[in-house]
């Protein structure tokens, strides 16, 4: 049997990323579950982590971590290596901030599936520092620095991973251009038979996610609010609500937080789903389009690669190239106009390629695939050691050309030099 861990930053939500490490545990079920951090109430209330050894790290005992670990991201890499995964053979980890760093040797193969690269260590830094209030002053310079230490140890440790797996192309691109590593796609589980086709919709648009700035959810509500004849229902908290009720119109309803049960409804009814965010794959839009409604987002990231832009075939969505108030009015303009393209039955298949049974199977063929690779190299290597060993012990005044293996640099050179020695006696 393959001793199995995998390994996990934190679990504090079940959002995307958990959504793969449950799957993952669905095909490991024998699997050994590491994490920086895990919430208590989190695993009391979640199966796959109340039902499995877990492992969290020291950083769960420092002061005040159970409200701010992530306060403590310098110590996160130190964290990680503390774990000892020495005992299994195959390690996977979920990473978009340290779990790739865990340590591992020449005989565990270590796949890491790659939600994104630290995103605020990397191309975001500048965005993330100035939403922070942290590009300026003395606490920015020290934000700057820690931030520069990731890095360096992020891509170091990019050396001990021995498949890249990406969420999406585009982070795949990132992968490439951050650590000079190739990484496979396969995409993110989405749990859309939860989400049932409806193919009768209302009369107002939905955006639902988190209020935080990247979001750009403030220009979703501008957007709407001159446009008084739409009407946009909003769903989601954060720490921009008072910034986005501050543009809100009487055409803009504000739910705040909602259960999951009513953004279903909401996404079943609504006759399109804004998104304006840069994600690196982004569910949400996948959750939409399960409903049967058709997606209207801003052009860049993992939405190209899940929703159908108006040139396909059977179209699930269009796109505005700027985030941007004009952009975002001009694109529910012309969707306004093509509305009969949007099949919600086209939405709904379009989603279906993103199914949590689509990715068990794709990931499960692929670590079999991995595994196996990784052993015939490893049981090349043994007989390529065996080989020379052979060899010098058969003609013990042989003198190497070179230092290591004698005179040899692959396997094929060897039996080369084995055949020569027989024929000249």
């Amino acid at each position: 049997m393959v001793r199995t861990a995998l390994v996990h930053e934190w679990f504090t939500t079940l959002a995307g990323s958990e959504s793969v490490v449950e799957q993952l545990c669905h095909l490991y079920p024998e699997a050994d579950l590491f994490a920086i951090y895990a919430d208590p109430a989190v695993i009391a209330a979640t199966e796959y982590l109340r039902d499995r050894r877990l492992e969290t790290s020291f950083i769960k005992h420092l002061p005040l971590a159970a409200r701010s670990f992530r306060s403590y991201l310098l110590l996160m890499p130190l964290a990680v290596e503390q774990f000892d995964l020495s005992h299994y053979d195959l390690v996977i980890s979920s990473n978009h901030a340290a779990a790739k760093g865990v340590l591992t040797g020449p005989d565990q193969l270590h796949i890491s599936y790659v939600h994104s690269p630290i995103r605020y260590a990397w191309d975001l830094q500048h965005q993330y520092l100035r939403e922070a209030r942290l590009d300026k002053g003395m606490k920015g310079w020290l934000a700057k620095w820690m931030l520069h230490r990731m890095r360096i140890w992020d891509y170091r440790t990019a050396a001990g991973v021995d498949y890249f797996v990406a969420n999406s192309r585009y982070v795949a691109r990132r992968i490439s251009k951050v650590y000079g590593r190739h990484a496979d796609v396969i995409y993110p589980p989405v749990d859309v038979a939860r989400f049932g086709l409806t193919e009768t919709k209302g009369d107002f648009y939905l955006a639902a996610s988190r209020l935080v700035p990247y979001k750009r959810m403030d220009l979703i509500v501008e957007a709407f609010a001159a446009m008084p004849d739409k009407r946009l229902v909003v769903i989601g908290d954060g720490s921009e609500a008072e910034k986005v009720k501050a543009k809100a119109a009487p055409n803009v309803e504000l739910l705040g937080y909602q259960p999951g049960h009513v953004l279903r409804e909401m996404m079943q009814q609504a006759r399109a789903f804004v998104f304006a965010a840069e994600e690196d794959f982004g569910i949400i839009p996948v959750e939409a389009q399960a409903c049967g409604t058709p997606v209207i987002a801003f052009g860049k990231g993992g939405v190209l690669e899940t929703v159908r832009g108006p040139t396909h075939a059977r179209p699930t969505g269009l796109f505005f190239p700027r985030q941007d108030v004009a952009s975002i009015v001009e694109a529910v303009e012309r969707f306004e106009a093509e509305r009969d393209r949007f099949e919600p039955s086209a939405c709904r298949a379009n989603a279906e390629r993103f199914s949590t049974a689509r990715f068990a199977a794709e990931f499960g063929a692929y670590a079999e695939r991995c595994w196996s690779e990784f052993r015939s190299k490893a049981d090349g290597e043994r007989r390529f050691v065996s080989s020379a060993e052979s060899l010098v012990s058969e003609y013990p005044g042989y003198v190497p050309l070179r230092s290591g293996i004698p005179g040899v640099d692959d396997e094929a050179a060897l039996y080369e030099e084995h055949e020569r020695l027989h024929a000249s006696g």
